[in-house]
């Protein structure tokens, strides 16, 4: 099983990175805040990688740290969230957003999440409740992070738009290339997201 990858990104996507180790690409799916957090092309990255082996294929799933990755494991071990839905839920939320709504038991919020309805919303919070409460982040209870809450809600509002996953993903991207770094709220982030997105 990979555990582990370092090597050089070639490629990257907003769920998706090859990244060359000793020159054998390895195409790993990830979500989109891993993405954010890799370097761009040609750079050196290190993934925490979930191997999951199917009859068909061996499939990589990859993350920034191991935090993602444990969360990652919680999600696909409840009945009805696969790989694909973990990683939507993952892209839609930083892992402090997820855990605060799943503690607060924030159903609305959760079942926002593409994929995710009010059953499953439910099921979330009756299986990840106390794993949640125990979870900590960077050696500490995790606080809510101000930065991937306001890019979350954002992501939400977008897709309740009706606007898809990747055209979200997208329009977003560009308004924070356009703030260059200054602290924006979720109500500026859409209006300049959605400037990106119908142009």
């Amino acid at each position: 099983m990979i555990g582990y990858l370092k090597g050089t990104v070639r490629e990257k996507q907003p769920t998706e990175v090859i990244l060359d180790v000793h020159g054998v690409g390895y195409v790993v799916a990830i979500p989109v805040n891993t993405s954010e957090a890799l370097p761009e092309e040609g750079n050196d990255a290190s993934l925490f990688v979930h191997t999951n082996v199917r009859e068909d294929a061996i499939q990589l799933f990859g993350f920034a740290t191991r935090e993602e990755r444990a969360v990652f494991r919680l999600l696909i071990a409840i009945s009805g969230i696969g790989p694909k839905i973990a990683l939507g839920i993952l892209s839609a939320l930083s892992i402090a957003d997820l855990r605060e709504h799943i503690i607060r038991n924030n159903l609305v919020a959760l079942s926002n999440i593409p994929g995710i309805g009010k059953k499953t919303a439910e099921r979330l919070v009756i299986e990840l409740r106390e794993k949640m409460q125990k979870l900590e982040i960077g050696g500490e209870a995790a606080p809510m992070d101000g930065q991937a809450h306001v890019r979350s809600e954002a992501m939400l509002a977008l897709t309740s738009l009706g606007y898809s996953r990747p055209a979200a993903e997208a329009a977003i991207r560009g308004a924070l290339k356009e703030a260059n770094g200054a602290q924006i709220t979720v109500e500026q982030l859409v209006k300049s997201a959605l400037r990106h997105a119908n142009n």
